[in-house]
């Protein structure tokens, strides 16, 4: 339709009336009660944090959609992933839901910030409408002072996010791509939306190949060991192999 027949909130919900965006489980607030009465990580993980078992009752509110990625994400080992969203020219990264539950805004950093501050830029800097000379504000935030990223949170919290699930349920590490300040494109400008994002997506894709590869064995046998947990001083945030 373009988005001069089309609203904001045009394809926002699934027939059943649910915003994927927000239906995942929110483990953000069980990790900080935890946190708060120091309880992490020796009595409360600080990575591959169980799912809380309201959401897995068959009356949760959680669309069919939204629990067969959660299958697919358990299945796989995924290590880098971005979903695209329209509306607004900018990278968000984790953590998206506030630390202080009333509050509609506030940076909220995970503890590996300066990887995802990274994967963002290496997105941003390549995406050829938000690096452009010529580039204006979608609306009204001006995201180029900040590198046209920011903390998710810091922008507005997001409950629920796939980007925090990701980050505390598996071992991947997510962000959320703004594609253009138009949500509904015509189809002929859906050529330039391609070429603005093509290398964005193959760089970012290159990212894997960053930080500490490896097999973990046991010494004895020299058999690798699935599941063995690591750990990096300064960052309470664990990966498992």
């Amino acid at each position: 339709q373009g988005s001069e027949l089309a609203g904001w909130a045009m394809g926002r919900w699934t027939y059943e009336g649910i915003d994927l965006n927000h239906n995942f489980a929110d483990l953000n607030t069980a990790l900080w009660d935890a946190e708060d009465n120091d309880l992490v990580p020796h009595e409360f993980p600080n990575h591959y944090i169980p799912i809380p078992e309201y959401y897995t009752f068959a009356n949760a509110t959680v669309a069919p959609e939204t629990r067969a990625v959660i299958a697919w994400m358990q299945r796989y080992p995924f290590v880098l992933s971005a979903n695209l969203h329209g509306g607004e020219l900018v990278v968000t990264y984790p953590f998206d839901m506030t630390r202080t539950y009333w509050k509609a805004q506030e940076l909220t950093p995970t503890p590996d910030d300066g990887v995802f501050r990274w994967l963002a830029t290496v997105y941003a800097t390549a995406n050829l409408a938000m690096a452009s000379g010529e580039r204006r504000r979608c609306h009204y935030d001006d995201f180029t002072r900040f590198g046209n990223i920011i903390n998710g949170a810091n922008w507005h919290t997001v409950p629920g996010s796939m980007n925090d699930f990701s980050y505390l349920h598996t071992n991947c590490f997510e962000i959320t791509v703004e594609l253009s300040c138009d949500k509904f494109p015509h189809a002929s400008e859906l050529p330039q939306e391609w070429e603005n994002n093509r290398e964005s997506l193959l760089l970012f894709m290159e990212q894997v190949h960053r930080g500490i590869k490896g097999v973990v064995r046991d010494s004895d046998t020299e058999q690798g060991i699935p599941n063995a947990i690591i750990s990096v001083d300064g960052i309470n945030h664990d990966v498992r192999t």
